[in-house]
């Protein structure tokens, strides 16, 4: 998180996009604050290192107690992600 220090928390949202036939997309991100998360219910969560997350309370209770960030991606595509097994994956997705 220090090569990756900023002065406002970083926000894990929660997004769910419904599909025309019936089906939804969950997805889930690691980002900085924006203008349209004002208003949005987000509870506090803290790393190891006193860093503070916001977290999308529907994504904080399915999320396990803990867990821990990581750098996914090449170059320019490089983001902060969820470092989570496939089974903690399909409960904050699935259920």
């Amino acid at each position: 998180m220090r090569a990756h220090a900023t002065k406002e928390p970083r926000v894990i949202a929660y997004d769910v996009k419904h599909c025309c036939g019936g089906g939804k997309l969950c997805l889930v991100s690691v980002r900085q604050p924006s203008e349209k998360d004002r208003g949005r219910d987000y509870v506090t969560g803290v790393l190891g290192d006193g860093t503070k997350l916001l977290v999308d309370r529907r994504a904080a209770r399915r999320l396990p107690s803990r867990f821990r960030l990581t750098v996914r991606g090449i170059g320019p595509f490089q983001r902060l992600d969820l470092d989570l097994s496939g089974e903690e994956w399909g409960v904050l997705l699935y259920d």
